[in-house]
Parts: structure tokens; sequence; C-alpha cells
């Protein structure tokens, strides 16, 4: 293990915002994660643990420790007829993780297809698309509790999942660093074929009965036609959260805009489509100097080229206020700032 000091985070953030950490260590294993932890850079300073780097802007140098989370491995832990149980590091890419998945047939993953990042993140955001989440598949996960160094074990309800939502980015925000997680996929899954884009796509394909590789295929046809690739335009996808509201509130905004988009999640609670609203409000494809909003899809804030994190939360707050202005609704954000 190495620490660097005045490190460049350039390359390992998809917004591609050049700052630096005051410390950087990279770690491949768990050993050297324990090491690292008997440092003093390590107990005296602040913590940032990266992954894939692809769900944080940062608007300043970092002045602590940042600890890229490099844990690899894939291994079965057991099956039987209908499941297999893979313990993947936290370190994984997460799109390799399900193409892994897909050619080996195994299903429930699928529809999380080309979402960026890395294993060890996916269960703190509770990722999600297409109507799928991590938490249908998510067993139970190891993560090494910071403050004694302990290994603790949180299974899929100690996560307490919620929209884009878990403990760890709540109440235990930053006391955990996460070293592996368990998923339960499906030898002979039921797919989730009913999101609209998905179901357009196999249609025009004339494939009804379609195989996880066909589904994982249309998902990434999708995303590639909306969202940018980070290695050509500084991203982090989906910049805020579809905002829930209860039917008194759906109804209120109907009666102004009676063409929302909106999904029901049960008799009382709605998720209206937040790039909708702010393609409504007139931001999608505003560009500002070198950032603004992606052309094909408002939900994702980019950075063109030399455009600096400040700028970017600045539209983002921007955006925010214009839609509590027109639509009475507060957008969060999805990606973390620093």
């Amino acid at each position: 293990m190495n620490i660097i000091e005045n490190y460049p985070l350039l390359k390992l953030n998809t917004f591609g915002v050049d700052v630096k950490a005051k410390y950087f260590t990279s770690i491949n294993t768990i050993n050297e994660l324990i090491e690292a932890t008997k440092t003093n850079v390590f107990k005296d300073l602040e913590l940032l643990i990266l992954g894939g780097g692809s769900n944080i802007l940062f608007t300043k140098d970092f002045d602590g420790l940042v600890i890229l989370n490099n844990i690899k491995g894939k291994e079965i832990i057991s099956q039987n007829q209908q499941s297999i149980f893979l313990k993947i590091g936290a370190g994984e890419n997460w799109h390799e993780l399900v193409m892994y998945c897909v050619d080996n047939g195994w299903g429930g993953i699928e529809n999380l297809s080309l979402i960026p990042g890395n294993t060890g993140t996916a269960p703190m955001q509770n990722i999600g698309a297409y109507g799928v989440e991590i938490k249908e598949t998510f067993v139970e996960l190891e993560a090494l509790e910071i403050s004694s160094g302990k290994i603790v074990k949180f299974n899929n309800s100690d996560c307490e999942f919620g929209y884009r939502e878990s403990v760890f980015k709540n109440k235990m925000k930053n006391q955990y660093i996460i070293l592996n997680i368990t998923l339960e996929l499906k030898k002979n899954p039921v797919l989730n074929i009913n999101y609209g884009d998905v179901k357009a796509i196999l249609e025009s394909q004339n494939i009804k009965n379609p195989a996880i590789k066909e589904v994982s295929n249309a998902i990434i046809r999708i995303r590639q036609s909306k969202l940018p690739d980070p290695k050509k335009i500084g991203n982090s996808g989906s910049f805020f959260k579809n905002p829930l509201v209860s039917l008194n509130q759906l109804e209120l905004i109907k009666k102004n805009y009676p063409n929302v988009v909106n999904y029901e999640i049960n008799e009382n609670e709605f998720k209206i489509a937040a790039g909708w609203l702010i393609e409504r409000a007139g931001w999608k494809g505003k560009k500002f100097n070198n950032y603004g909003v992606h052309e094909k899809q408002a939900l994702v804030l980019v950075n063109y080229g030399l455009a600096n994190g400040m700028e970017i939360f600045d539209l983002s707050e921007k955006i925010i206020l214009d839609i509590k202005d027109k639509f009475g609704i507060t957008l969060e954000r999805e990606v973390n700032i620093i």
C-alpha cells in the first residue's frame, strides 16, 4: 500500500472535474485496507471511498484521504436448482458483472445493464432502471466498520433500501467501507419487460419470448441512444431523482399539466418523471460555456470539457429552484456532492 500526496482525481470521476486529493491510496485486498486503517492519515483525516467515480460531483479539492476501492473477485458461494448465490468484490465494474451474469444465463440484473460505476456502490444507491432495483436480488454484503476495524455483515433488511436510498446514505453514512456483495440470481428468471421503451424495442424486433441477453441488449440500446458516454462527455448519468408525490399533489399538477408523465407506486403515491419536469421547464439541451443539460436526456447534466464542479452544482441549483417555482415540486440530487 502506497499513500500519495496531491493526487489528481480527473480520471477517477466520470464528470471529468479536475481536482486533487490531499492524500490518495488504492487498495486491492481486504488486508491492504486493514493496513491503511492503521495509518495516521486514515485516523486523522476525512475519508472518501471511491469506486467507479460515477455518482459524485467534486466542487473543490478533497482535503483528506481518498481510498480507491479496487477489491476484485467473483465467487459462486452456493447454488440450487433455482438460484446461484454470487459473491462479488466491491471493485468489480458493475456493467461487466451484468454481462458476466447474462452470458452465464443468470437472471435478475439484466435490466441494470450499462449502469456506470462499481459493484460496491450499487447497494449504497439501491441502483435501479427499467422496473428493477438491486434490492430484488441482493442477499447481503460485508463491510469494514471504520471506527472499530471490524468486518460486519448486512442483510437485505439491514440495508433499509428505498428509492435510490440505503442505510449507507443516511444514518450510517461514512461509517462503513463495503468490501463485497452477494446476489441471488435465477437460473430460470421471470423477465421484466413491461417498461415501455424495452417492450417497444423487443416488439420492433418481433421478439415475443426474449432471452436474458435480448433484454439486456434492448436496454443497452436504449441507454446508448439517450445517455452520453462519460468517456466522451463528462457526466454521472441521472443527476436528479424522480420525485414522489401523493395522489392529491398529482391531481393538482394535472390541472395545469394534464400530460405529466407519472408512474403509480401505490394507490396514494406516484413517481413523476424528473426528466419530463426539467424538459417541460425548458432546460433540455441548454448549454452554458462548457457545461449544460444534455440534448437528449434532461436528467443528465454534462461537462463538455473544462467546467469546474461548482459551475455544474450551481446549474443544478437553478434547475431545482425553477422546478419548485413552476410545479411546486422540490427535486433531489441523486449525485453525491463533495
